[in-house]
Parts: structure tokens; C-alpha cells; sequence
């Protein structure tokens, strides 16, 4: 029993990583935005349409991380099964 819980430890902490790597990722995405969108305001257009675009990527990397780590890893550890 307790051999089976320790072999699911490496696999929660890689869950957890993805996880917090996608919501980081997000929130710095909707802080760039928000940059992007204050520079518009304030007429610097060059700066901001860079900060958007940066927001963007961010947004985009988020995207991936969350469909191709941390969700086939959660349904793999909801599974029950290894599958390496």
C-alpha cells in the first residue's frame, strides 16, 4: 500500500507543476494585457501592440501547457493507470 501511494507522489508533484505553470502563465497574460490595453490608452500604440503581442504568447503557452501536459496527465492519474 504504501509502495503504491510513493509511486503516485513523482506523478501528483508533475500535475501540480503543470497546473500552477498554466494559471501563472495566464495571470501574467492578463497582466500584459492589461499593459498593452493602458498603453493604447495612452497613445503609445508601438508599445502596446508589443505588449499584446506578448500577451498573446503568453495566453498561447498557456493553451499548450494545459492541453498537451496537464491534461492527459490528470485523466491518466484519474485513469489509475501509468501508461508511460
Amino acid at each position: 500500500m504504501t509502495s503504491g501511494l510513493l509511486a503516485l507522489v513523482p506523478e501528483l508533484v508533475e500535475l501540480l507543476v503543470f497546473g500552477v505553470g498554466t494559471v501563472a502563465l495566464s495571470g501574467f497574460g492578463v497582466y500584459v494585457e492589461r499593459f498593452a490595453l493602458s498603453m493604447f490608452e495612452s497613445g503609445q500604440v508601438e508599445l502596446g501592440a508589443w505588449a499584446a503581442v506578448m500577451g498573446a504568447v503568453a495566453f498561447g503557452f498557456s493553451y499548450l501547457l494545459a492541453t498537451d501536459q496537464f491534461g492527459p496527465r490528470l485523466r491518466r492519474l484519474l485513469a489509475g493507470g501509468d501508461g508511460r
